[in-house]
């Protein structure tokens, strides 16, 4: 069967998933993709699992892929010579069973999306944008450069997959705002690197002016061509759960596209018959990029741009978040909160869990943290499904890691401080120092 999806607008305007278009050019809104779901109804919710099943990290290019063996939910309109994958998603979740028994769940999951190609959930809607650029340039040869404003994992991802397609990328960063690992990613795969003295919210709008061109097209998941690759996180964790839906999902929320992507995912697999129900979904947000946390706390009546402040997780160091309206849609309908996390609770959450065998990034310190808030005000009990989303490979945050477990001059040490103990090279000093250790 021919599947289709189109761009579509809140009053029903659509446009060809060609167009080089990210608003509604009647009414300003956002654009999302819309998918054909009579035709994807006539499958049965048992035969849509079979396939996904049958594909699932298999070798047959490209529908090995988390993203594209879902092809016909996420974007079935593009030609499978012009899809770029490297085989993104298909990662893991680790079963947090210790760090769950310290707080008192006996079902905590993280799903680890950083275990990808550039080290984090990028990449799964980076593969459906570049390849929907792949397949604009096929067929007219418009496009001269695909482009974004990054705080750091997006230019990771668009320049991979834009260096694996030939497409030349363009890359706006805040100066001295991301790290040296994914400063180099983009340098590394080719891309033009543009570091601007300004935050990323100022990045955004010189991007956006940018995109204005026709010859320039926006990687920014403004794009809902992005969030269709996301989603597929929500399917894949039904799926890895042999189609059992968890009790809730935190999220770390920065630009606040996967909020609405794990909505998406969710509702499309209710609507063809695949699951019965719907979970919870918490945002959280860092306490000095709190945009989203504040209009919470009106019941959602009114939204403010703020100034964000410095963070530590710098992935959502942002204050005017470009999905901000498609964020409290989803939290609606999820019946969703939002809560916050200081600096020293983020790090103390990230530093805690890793002691238990996770090396997450700062974001995922945002989303634990408020995971730990929400079982002592008992919004989570003790047999609640509960799935973390960790967005980055903590490998790309080495500072934030080595930070925490420096001890500074005249200040209190962090609670889970661990440094190295200098010694001699003495058999009996280093067997005192082990039994010391080992008999707290």
């Amino acid at each position: 069967m021919n599947y289709n999806a189109w761009f579509e607008c809140d009053l029903g305007c659509k446009f060809p998933l060609t167009d080089i278009i990210y608003r509604c050019n009647t009414c300003d809104g956002l654009l999302q993709v819309q998918h054909d779901m009579d035709a994807l109804k006539q499958r049965s919710a048992d035969d849509w699992k079979s396939l996904f099943e049958e594909r699932y990290m298999r070798t047959q290019y490209p529908y090995g892929s988390g993203v594209w063996g879902k092809k016909e939910i996420v974007c079935p309109i593009i030609d499978d010579e012009n899809i770029i994958s490297m085989y993104e998603g298909g990662t893991n979740l680790f079963w947090a069973e210790r760090f769950g028994k310290q707080l008192g769940v006996s079902d905590l999951w993280i799903k680890q999306c950083g275990n990808s190609h550039t080290g984090s959930f990028k990449d799964l809607g980076m593969t459906v944008l570049v390849s929907m650029v792949k397949q604009i340039i096929a067929e007219s040869g418009n496009i001269r450069a695909v482009m974004c404003a990054s705080t750091g994992d997006t230019s990771a991802s668009l320049a991979a997959y834009a260096s694996a397609a030939g497409i030349p990328a363009i890359i706006l960063l805040p100066k001295e705002k991301v790290t040296r690992e994914q400063l180099i990613q983009p340098i590394a795969n080719g891309a033009l690197t543009l570091s601007l003295e300004t935050d990323f919210d100022g990045c955004m709008a010189i991007v956006q002016r940018l995109a204005e061109r026709e010859d320039f097209y926006l990687a920014n998941s403004i794009n809902s061509l992005r969030i269709e690759g996301q989603k597929t996180i929500s399917i894949e964790i039904v799926q890895q759960f042999d189609w059992e839906v968890p009790d809730w999902v935190i999220i770390p929320g920065g630009n606040l596209g996967n909020v609405s992507a794990l909505g998406l995912g969710f509702l499309m697999m209710l609507e063809l018959g695949m699951i019965d129900k719907l979970p919870r979904i918490a945002c959280a947000q860092a306490e000095r990029a709190n945009p989203l946390y504040r209009s919470y706390q009106t019941g959602f009546t009114e939204f403010k741009a703020i100034t964000a402040q410095s963070t530590q997780a710098t992935a959502i160091q942002i204050g005017n978040p470009v999905s901000i309206h498609r964020a409290i849609r989803t939290l609606q309908k999820f019946d969703g909160i939002v809560d916050q996390a200081s600096e020293d609770e983020l790090a103390d959450a990230a530093a805690r869990a890793d002691r238990t065998g996770l090396f997450n990034c700062p974001h995922t310190g945002v989303a634990l943290a408020v995971l730990i808030k929400m079982i002592e005000r008992k919004q989570i009990t003790k047999n609640d499904r509960v799935i973390v989303i960790s967005t980055a490979n903590g490998l790309k945050f080495p500072d934030f890691k080595v930070d925490y477990h420096n001890v500074t001059p005249n200040t209190p040490p962090p609670r889970y401080l661990n440094t190295p103990i200098e010694l001699e090279a003495n058999f009996d000093n280093v067997l005192r120092q082990i039994d010391k250790h080992l008999d707290v």
